[in-house]
Formats: C-alpha cells, sequence, structure tokens
C-alpha cells in the first residue's frame, strides 16, 4: 500500500520523505491556507520534494471553471494530480483531464455507487472518507470493502486512496482489505512507528549494554 501525506507542511514532507516510505502528498485549500503561504508556490515545492502524485485542488465548481484551474495546476509539476469533488461536473472534468494523460484525485466520495462511477469517468485515485463516514455512523471500511469488491468486479485500474485517516487501526484494515494508497496526517504516519514492547525492547538492550562498558567503534 502506498503512504500518502496529507499536508501542506514542507518541514513534516522532508521529515518523511526521508524515511523513504512516503510515495505522495494530497493537499486541499484548507491545509494550503494552514500553511500560510501562497498556493502555487508551496505546491510547486512538494512537488520538487516528493516524486510521487502530489493532489492539488481546485475550487471552482463549474466544469469550465475546473479545467481553468486544473491547467494552471498541472503546469506546475509532472507529478500534479488534480484534484476535483465528486459531483457531475467533477467528473466531467475528470473525464476530460484524464483523456488528455492528466492524474486526477476525485475527493469527497461517501458511496460505493460514487466510487463505480469516478472509475467509470476515469479516474486515477477515489478518496472515500472513512473517518467522517465514521463520525456519522456509518462503517468507513465497510465502504472501502465495498469499493474494492466493484473494481475487482470490473477490473477498474482507479486506484483506492483511502481518506479521513484518524488513526493507525484505518491504516491497518485498509491494508487488510487491500486499498492501494492511504493518506493520512504526519502525525498518524509517525504513530504507525510505535509500539510499548518495541520501546521496552530498546530501554532493555541500552541497559544490558551500560553493563558491558563497551563502546561501538
Amino acid at each position: 500500500m502506498k503512504f500518502f501525506a496529507d499536508t501542506a507542511e514542507i518541514a513534516e514532507i522532508r521529515e518523511l520523505a526521508a524515511t523513504g516510505l512516503l510515495d505522495g502528498v494530497t493537499t486541499n485549500p484548507s491545509l494550503i491556507h494552514k500553511s500560510g503561504r501562497d498556493f502555487i508556490e508551496v505546491t510547486r515545492e512538494i512537488a520538487s520534494i516528493v516524486k510521487g502524485p502530489v493532489s492539488a485542488e481546485v475550487v471552482a465548481l463549474d466544469h469550465e471553471g475546473m479545467m481553468r484551474e486544473a491547467e494552471i495546476l498541472r503546469k506546475i509539476a509532472d507529478n500534479i494530480a488534480i484534484k476535483v469533488p465528486l459531483t457531475e461536473d467533477g467528473l466531467k472534468t475528470c473525464k476530460a483531464l484524464t483523456s488528455d494523460g492528466t492524474m486526477v484525485n476525485v475527493t469527497l466520495c461517501f458511496s460505493a455507487v460514487q466510487a463505480l462511477l469516478a472509475a467509470k469517468a476515469g479516474a486515477t485515485f477515489i478518496s472515500p472518507f472513512v473517518g467522517r463516514h465514521d463520525d456519522i455512523g456509518f462503517d468507513g471500511m465497510q465502504l472501502i470493502a465495498d469499493i474494492r469488491l466493484i473494481y475487482d468486479n470490473y477490473d477498474f485500474g482507479t486506484e483506492i486512496l483511502v481518506a479521513s485517516v484518524r488513526h493507525p487501526i484505518h491504516v491497518l484494515e485498509a491494508a487488510k482489505i487491500g486499498a492501494d494508497v492511504m493518506t493520512a496526517p504526519p502525525k498518524i504516519i509517525h504513530q504507525l512507528f510505535k509500539h510499548p514492547l518495541t520501546d521496552n525492547g530498546i530501554k532493555s538492550f541500552l541497559a544490558d549494554w551500560e553493563k558491558t562498558g563497551q563502546e561501538i567503534g
């Protein structure tokens, strides 16, 4: 499963990229605003750090407006994926862009039928929001399982990009189902490294090593 970071903070992206585990980045207008920097400038810098897809979201709601914005965004770098909402105009834009060879991330997906429509429109990625689904009493992971089944039934090439990831269990369950990608805030990705038995083991090993009085090198 590919790991994307859901952030626009350059320092966090550099730190994760240094681990070799980061496959891409997703951004949205809220994350860019939080960074306090110019939209185009920060997107270009992110795209220069990460070799994989960097999602940049349009803000227009109509097809013509989305296409105008997409034309600007995809010129930023070759690894830009245009992020569009799962609406009729969004899917119309998706079809036009993917037909022209541009990567498209269809976002704000909350049903398997919506995901089916996005795949038929040629989406590169579909972004179902599991955390927000859980928030209103639905099973976000069942949504991922349903999409996986449908995509496998028809051999769609659209990658399932699990979004709105709230904790490591979301990552685990998504991987077990067979999602292609997950995107999460850096703090969630860092939590994946943590386990109390790992910490206790390191503490024990170091205590024993100190008793030897030796040094490496």
